[in-house]
């Protein structure tokens, strides 16, 4: 059985990519894998909303996107999911934020990241669950994820950042 886009039957899953509910109705992506905690017979099903399925999971979303009927924002889906993609760190990313202590380590320059300098919070996807790895600096996301255009991304992960904090959080991005 293959991935899915689906109406949820009931209100009772969570996204895997931001931990909200997903309302009864709404559409979202089903990653069908290989059950890990089986013999090997069965698989399961990891549910997501469609936009974080296309900013963490783009290739297994572009499986079906395409043949999926009535998706809404398509085209914006596969802006996301192509880009994604293109540049192979940017699912990674779990937000953005201003570092409360000066403790934390680049992973791309391995620098400390300063106290109140901009980060972007990381993880791994292992093992069927998305892993905290880290943090780089805002200055770094150039050269570790290949691309500077991650606002949007790090805003859908890190909804209280108002629009002064992503214009200064964008700003924090391009300086070198």
């Amino acid at each position: 059985m293959g991935h899915v886009i689906e109406p949820a039957s009931s209100g009772r899953a969570k996204c895997r990519g931001c931990g909200a509910a997903i309302a009864k109705g709404e559409l979202r992506f089903g990653e069908r894998l290989p059950n890990p905690y089986g013999d090997g017979d069965g698989e399961m099903t990891l549910w997501f909303h469609l936009v974080c399925a296309a900013y963490k999971r783009p290739a297994s979303f572009r499986e079906v996107l395409d043949d999926a009927a009535d998706v809404p924002d398509r085209e914006g889906l596969a802006t996301i999911v192509d880009d994604g993609i293109q540049h192979r760190r940017a699912p990674r990313v779990d937000g953005a934020e201003r570092a409360p202590t000066g403790r934390a380590r680049c992973r791309q320059c391995r620098e400390m990241i300063e106290k109140d300098a901009w980060r972007i919070r990381l993880v791994y996807f292992d093992e069927v669950r998305f892993e905290p790895s880290g943090f780089i600096h805002a200055r770094c996301a150039a050269d570790y994820l290949e691309t500077t255009d991650v606002v949007a991304r790090a805003r859908h992960f890190t909804p209280d950042l108002g629009d002064d904090d992503a214009a200064a959080f964008a700003a924090a991005l391009v300086t070198t």
